[in-house]
């Protein structure tokens, strides 16, 4: 009993000391912008940043407090330099809601960095979407050779990395990917918290896919400790964005609030958070100016760890009372954006064409085009165009791998100078190829999805600034490394591509079947039982008809008459 009493003290003792994140360094951080969009639509952009304070490539970690440890151990295993991975339901409309923070395109996205550690990269690679597979609920399993491919110039390492070997790079897309409850419950259980408590707890599925645009994502690389890059630290970013069309389900009013977009409101921050801040893109409240696209934004803050926001109530619900008044007239367009279509009549030949608009009045800057298309559209490379005002645009850096049947897809990277106020149409042909009966989907007349294009750009800043990734700025202005202030990065994609493809008749191996089963049925049924069934006769005196039958049936089996 005396050994019982000393131990306890001990353990409540080291209980004690573990309660704070901040005595070991970890960290974590949750924040919510809340921005309306000129279409009268409300984009909710969520947050959450994990720190762990240990390098995973150099030392072998056993505890983890705040990090999840599944993909601590999932980073560890496979010598994971960098992870991205997003799903998403429906299309960011550049054009109606201005350019997004972080744009995912339609479906499943996942581009990996290996470690030079790393003896066989597609080894690993296909283990690791399998493992991704089963903690996220998806179809990643489904990711092969045909889907995947090794770009040149995109997707650079957005953390602390020194690779420069693109042969360490993976990248692939499902864009006929469903994303549902099955894929948001595993990412919620990621969250030091949950669901529960913070700013997760607005998180309800219900009413998250009853929006125009749903997409989560997750983001791993190795960051800085403190300024002066002393040390390393393993950063995890869960991000969501959805937008809700507050316009419509208003019946023609503006207004909305947190329980009209979540049904809930906000109770109490993450007890585990170091920061837990709600931005609202109001365009009047000057509580904090924070850099955004190259341009100073102004947000009104709200500061859930300080003690006086919840005295009067348990509950905060952040609102918006429109007060009237008119547009002032349509969205202007964004300095950058693109669009992508296929033309073409037929089922054996068609084009892909992408519209590239670089809206800056005077500045030219370059975009970095990347094309992946799977193996049955072949591809015409010699039928590749880019037109810009009416003359011929020559890439500077063009890298094409081509594609080999039911194995690789086409991958096509290109870097393009954009004038000023141009529309640049990057336009090639192709011919479409007959699959075999095995390979079409279960329902081949829907048609066969094409990924969307990827473009990476620098585009000008407004002004000359430069944004540093401090432990207080925020999470939204610290996706992207930090530049010299003259331009900011960009990423956007265009949308996916549904291409019909040359489809046998598959319902005439029903159709066969059905006949056939009933022909069999009918006639040799019938048949058959003639040749089997033992007639009786009722009356030996009078048999009539029926005798006359049954003794000529016995005479063909060879049977005595009756």
């Amino acid at each position: 009993m005396a050994a019982v009493r000393l131990l306890i003290p001990v353990l409540l003792a080291l209980a004690g000391g573990d309660a704070t994140p901040r005595a070991h360094g970890d960290s974590f951080q949750e924040e919510l912008l809340l921005s309306p969009l000129r279409s009268g639509d409300i984009a909710a952009t969520f947050q959450f940043r994990t720190r762990l304070d240990s390098d995973l490539r150099q030392e072998r970690v056993s505890h983890y407090r705040l990090f999840p440890k599944v993909l601590g151990q999932v980073i560890s295993k496979y010598s994971i330099q960098e992870l991205h991975l997003s799903f998403t339901q429906g299309f960011w409309r550049t054009r109606s809601w201005g350019q997004p923070l972080l744009q995912a395109p339609a479906g499943a996205e996942l581009w990996v960095w290996f470690q030079e550690s790393v003896q066989d990269v597609d080894k690993n690679w296909k283990e690791l979407t399998n493992i991704l597979s089963g903690i996220f609920c998806a179809s990643l399993n489904f990711i092969d050779s045909t889907n995947t491919v090794t770009p040149t110039a995109s997707f650079k390492p957005l953390g602390l990395a020194n690779v420069t070997d693109h042969h360490l790079l993976r990248y692939a897309t499902l864009p006929r990917e469903i994303v549902c409850t099955e894929n948001l419950t595993p990412w919620k259980k990621l969250l030091p918290c949950g669901s529960k408590v913070g700013l997760a707890s607005l998180l309800e599925a219900e009413r998250l896919y009853h929006s125009s645009y749903h997409s989560q994502s997750v983001h791993i690389r190795p960051v800085c400790r403190d300024a002066g890059c002393s040390a390393v630290s393993w950063e995890l970013r869960q991000m969501l964005t959805v937008v809700f069309d507050m316009y419509t389900n208003g019946l023609g009013k503006r207004d909305w609030s947190l329980f009209k977009m979540f049904s809930r409101t906000v109770t109490e921050p993450c007890p585990l958070a170091t920061q837990s801040k709600i931005y609202v893109d109001s365009g009047y409240d000057k509580d904090v100016e924070v850099p955004v696209h190259g341009d100073e934004r102004v947000y009104a803050l709200y500061d859930l760890l300080e003690p006086e926001l919840f005295n009067t109530s348990r509950n905060l619900n952040v609102a918006l009372k429109w007060k009237g008044g008119s547009d002032s007239g349509q969205p202007h367009p964004p300095v950058f954006h693109a669009e992508r279509y296929v033309s073409g009549y037929g089922l054996q030949t068609g084009v892909i064409n992408t519209m590239i608009y670089n809206n800056h009045p005077y500045r030219a800057f370059p975009v970095m085009f990347l094309e992946t298309v799977p193996w049955y559209l072949r591809l015409y490379v010699h039928t590749l165009t880019i037109m810009t005002k009416g003359k011929e645009n020559k890439p500077s850096y063009i890298h094409y791998v081509p594609a080999k049947d039911r194995q690789l897809p086409h991958l096509l990277e290109m870097l393009i100078q954009l004038p000023p106020n141009s529309i640049t149409k990057i336009s090639i042909q192709f011919e479409r190829a007959l699959l075999k009966w095995t390979e079409y989907p279960p329902d081949p007349n829907h048609g066969f999805y094409i990924s969307p294009s990827v473009l990476s750009v620098l585009i000008p800043s407004v002004r000359n600034m430069k944004t540093d990734e401090l432990e207080g700025s925020p999470l939204f202005s610290t996706i992207f490394p930090s530049s010299d202030g003259s331009s900011y990065f960009m990423r956007l994609y265009t949308e996916p591509l549904l291409v019909n493809l040359p489809t046998p008749d598959f319902s005439m191996p029903y159709n066969v079947i059905c006949l056939t089963c009933t022909v069999v049925a009918v006639g040799y049924g019938s048949f058959y039982n003639l040749l089997t069934r033992t007639f009786q006769v009722e009356d030996n005196k009078k048999g009539g008809l029926a005798m006359k039958i049954a003794n000529i049936i016995r005479r063909l089996r060879g049977v005595a008459p009756l």
